[in-house]
C-alpha cells in the first residue's frame, strides 16, 4: 500500500509544484482533439484533489474487441524508485505482441479507488468483462476485482512472486544462487500438479526451508498463481516462460527523476506508435508470406495458412513434439481414450478423449483451454485418427491472420439492432455511430489504395446522410451533443475512505465548468 507520505510525493511528482494539473489537462485535451473516440475520467477526493485518472483511445478500444479475453493489469511502477504511478491494462495480440487497452495514473490504492478504476475501464471497453485477469498481489485490488469482475478468473502474476526470491530468501540465496532458477523451473516446466508438488517439496527439503514463512505463504495460495492449477481458463499464454513487456521495462528506457508527466506521456505515446508500426509490419508480412512448414503433413499446412507466423511457430513446436510420444488406446468406441507418455520419461501420463462423431478431442493437460493452441498430446492422436485436417473450432480467431477482420457492422445490420439503437438517446446513437466509424477507419488505413477508396465511400455516405436529413425535415441536433461526454470527473464527497490531502484541481475543474459530464 502507498502511505500518506508516499502519496504526497506521487502527487508532487505527477502534477508538479503548481498543483493545477495543467500538463495533464493539456495532454487529455490534445488526445481528445486528435481522437473523437478518446475517453477519459478523473476521480477527485472530497477536497477536490486528483486521486486517479483514466484514459483510453480508439485503438485501445479496438484492440480490446479483438484481444480483450485475457488481461494483465500492470502496476510494476511500484518497483521504480521514482514512483510515477502509471498503470496499464494490457494483453497480447495475434502476433504475440503486447497491446494496450487503457492507462491510468493511480495515486490512491484503496478498494474504493480500484473499484472506480475497474468500473470506468470496463464501461469504456463496452461493458464486456475479460475471461481472465493477471495482477500483482494486493488485498484492496483483489477485493475490487471480486466485485467488478465476479465471473473473471483472477490470477496473481507468477513473475512478480518469483522475483521476490532473492529478497525473501537472502541468506539461502547467497549460498545457493541457483535457488530461483530451480523454483522457476518447478513452476514453469513441470507438466502435472503431482510433479509440481513433489518437485517443490524436494527443493524445500534440499535447502531446509520448511519453516520459511514466505515459501509457506506462496505455496498455500499456489492455486492463485501457479499455472498448472488454472489450466482450464484461457490466459493467452502460449509458452511457459512467456511474459508481457511490463511498465518497469518502459521506465528503464525512458524515465528518470527529472522527467515531467508531460514528457513521460509523450514518450509513452511514441512507444505505442512504435508498437502499432510493429503490428502493421507483422500484418503485412503475414499477408505476403506464408509460414514455412517442416513436414509434408496436411495438418501442419492447414495451420501455416491459418495462424500468424508467431502463433504458427508455437503450434509447430507442439506439432513436432507430438511425434515423440507413446500413444496407446485404452478405450474404444464412438468416444475413445488414449494414454500419452514420453519415450524417455513415462512418469507423466496424459489422457486424450476423442469423439469420432464430431471429431473433437480434449486432453487432461488442458493446454488448449489455457493457451488457445492445441497441445502435442491431442495432435499426436489426430495424426493417428485423422491426419488430413483439424476441426476449425481449434483455430481461435484471435490467433489467426484474420483476427482483426471485423464483420460487426454486417452482423448488426442483419440482426436489425440499429432499430433498437434508434430508440436510445442522442448520445447513445452518437456513440454507436462513432464505434462503426472507427471500424471503417481501421480497415481504411491499411494501405494508400484502400485509404483513398474509404475516403470516397465515406464522402458519399456523408452526402447521403445530409440529403436524408433534409428530406425528412429533421434538423441537425449537434447542439445537444457534446463530443467530450466521454470525460467524467467523479468525486468522493460522501465517501469517508477517500484521503483528505492532495493536489487541488480547481483550475482544472474550472476549465470544464460549461461541459456536460456523464459516465464513460
Amino acid at each position: 500500500m502507498v502511505g500518506p507520505d508516499e502519496m504526497a510525493f506521487l502527487r508532487q511528482n505527477v502534477l508538479g509544484e503548481g498543483g493545477d494539473a495543467q500538463g495533464l489537462l493539456d495532454y487529455l485535451k490534445k488526445m481528445q482533439a486528435n481522437d473523437p473516440a478518446f475517453c477519459h475520467a478523473i476521480q477527485v477526493d472530497k477536497n477536490g484533489c486528483v486521486v486517479n485518472v483514466f484514459w483510453a483511445d480508439a485503438r485501445a478500444k479496438a484492440a480490446y474487441r479483438h484481444f480483450g479475453d485475457a488481461i494483465t493489469f500492470d502496476t510494476t511502477y511500484k518497483k521504480n524508485k521514482h514512483m510515477m504511478p502509471f498503470v496499464t491494462f494490457s494483453g497480447v495480440n495475434h502476433h504475440l505482441q503486447t497491446v494496450i487497452f487503457g492507462c491510468a495514473l493511480l495515486m490512491e490504492e484503496t478498494e474504493f479507488s480500484f473499484i472506480w478504476l475497474f468500473e470506468t475501464w470496463l464501461a469504456a471497453m463496452g461493458g464486456k468483462a475479460p475471461c481472465s485477469l493477471v495482477t500483482d498481489q494486493n488485498r484492496a485490488m483483489k477485493a475490487a476485482i471480486g466485485k467488478v469482475f465476479p465471473n473473471s478468473c483472477h490470477r496473481f502474476c507468477k513473475w512478480s512472486i518469483l522475483s521476490r526470491t532473492k529478497q525473501k530468501l537472502t541468506h539461502t540465496y547467497s549460498e545457493h544462487p541457483t535457488l530461483r532458477d530451480e523454483l522457476e523451473s518447478c513452476v514453469l516446466e513441470t507438466e502435472t500438479i503431482s510433479t509440481f508438488e513433489t518437485t517443490w517439496m524436494s527443493i524445500i527439503d534440499r535447502y531446509d526451508l520448511r519453516k520459511n514463512s514466505w515459501l509457506q505463504a506462496i505455496y498455500n495460495i499456489r492455486q492463485k498463481w501457479v499455472p498448472l492449477y488454472l489450466m482450464d481458463t484461457f490466459f493467452a499464454e502460449t509458452f511457459p516462460t512467456w511474459k508481457l513487456e511490463t511498465m518497469n521495462d518502459f521506465y528503464k528506457k525512458y524515465f528518470n527523476t527529472k522527467t515531467t508527466l508531460e514528457v513521460f506521456l509523450n514518450q509513452f505515446d511514441l512507444s505505442l506508435a512504435g508498437r502499432y508500426e510493429d503490428e502493421a509490419k507483422a500484418d503485412m508480412d503475414a499477408y505476403l508470406n506464408k509460414a514455412t512448414t517442416k513436414t509434408a503433413s496436411l495438418i501442419e499446412k492447414q495451420a501455416a495458412g491459418t495462424y500468424t507466423k508467431a502463433v504458427f511457430s508455437r503450434f509447430q513446436e507442439e506439432f513436432t513434439e507430438s511425434l515423440g510420444f507413446i500413444i496407446q488406446k485404452t478405450e474404444d468406441g464412438c468416444i475413445s481414450k488414449y494414454s500419452i507418455t514420453k519415450y524417455e520419461d513415462p512418469s507423466d501420463t496424459f489422457c486424450v478423449t476423442y469423439n469420432a462423431s464430431n471429431k473433437m478431442a480434449n486432453c487432461s493437460c488442458k493446454y488448449f483451454e489455457f493457451s488457445g493452441i492445441l497441445c502435442r498430446h491431442i495432435l499426436g492422436v489426430y495424426i493417428i485418427v485423422d491426419p488430413r485436417t483439424l476441426p476449425t473450432e481449434y483455430f481461435m480467431k484471435r490467433w489467426t491472420r484474420k483476427a482483426r477482420d471485423d464483420d460487426a457492422l454486417l452482423e448488426d445490420n442483419n440482426n436489425n439492432t440499429h432499430d433498437e439503437d434508434a430508440s436510445q438517446s442522442t448520445t447513445s446513437r452518437y456513440n454507436t455511430l462513432c464505434a462503426d466509424a472507427i471500424r471503417c477507419a481501421e480497415k481504411g488505413a491499411g494501405s494508400e489504395a484502400v485509404y483513398k477508396a474509404a475516403k470516397d465511400i465515406l464522402q458519399k455516405a456523408y452526402e447521403e446522410i445530409i440529403a436524408y436529413e433534409r428530406n425528412t425535415g429533421q434538423g441537425s441536433q449537434r447542439d445537444v451533443i457534446n463530443i467530450n461526454e466521454d470525460v467524467t470527473i467523479d468525486d468522493a464527497m460522501n465517501d469517508k475512505s477517500m484521503p483528505d490531502s492532495g493536489r487541488k484541481v480547481t483550475n482544472l475543474l474550472g476549465q470544464f465548468v460549461n461541459s456536460t459530464w456523464s459516465p464513460v
